[in-house]
């Protein structure tokens, strides 16, 4: 029998969100980024067992998968709606988001919430994801944490889902 682990992501990868000038390879990732986009999978590399995880502060994992992703390049903007689980708030969540492009390393997706008046209501704190992999049509972000003093990456699986545009 597999030991129950919590994750508590709620303060994961938390950091100031700023805007600065954009690089060309940023840029780059931002047009294919920008769009529809349905999670697929979450998943845990780096440890044995089963998982129990709040992502973003705000849902089971189980609800994030199916969930859909919409990315406006234009001005910065986009929103996710929770998978249909039984106890997944169906409720649209406003995000601001960007492309950090790290030298030498791999670039982020990072986003803070707002209301539907893009307006922030995090304070400022925001969530930075790896970007793994980054085509037309696939998407791998991942994050790092530690569970029990061990480290884990959670890798979030999507498809560029763009048949309503």
């Amino acid at each position: 029998m597999h030991l129950k682990k919590v994750i508590l992501l709620l303060v994961f990868t938390a950091g100031l969100v700023t805007s600065c000038s954009v690089s060309k390879a940023a840029r780059q990732d931002r047009n294919v980024l920008s769009g529809n986009w349905v999670l697929n999978n979450v998943s845990y590399q780096g440890s044995q067992g089963k998982f129990k995880s709040v992502l973003f502060n705000d849902a089971d994992a189980s609800c994030f998968e199916g969930s859909t992703w919409f990315f406006r390049n234009n001005n910065s903007t986009g929103s996710y709606m929770l998978g249909n689980g039984s106890n997944c708030d169906g409720a649209e969540r406003f995000i601001r988001w960007s492309v950090v492009d790290r030298e030498g390393m791999t670039s982020q997706l990072q986003f803070k919430f707002i209301d539907d008046k893009y307006k922030d209501i995090s304070g400022g704190l925001g969530y930075r994801l790896d970007i793994e992999l980054l085509s037309e049509q696939q998407m791998r972000l991942t994050s790092k944490v530690t569970v029990e003093g061990q480290p884990l990456t959670v890798v979030y699986d999507f498809s560029k889902n763009d048949q309503n545009l």
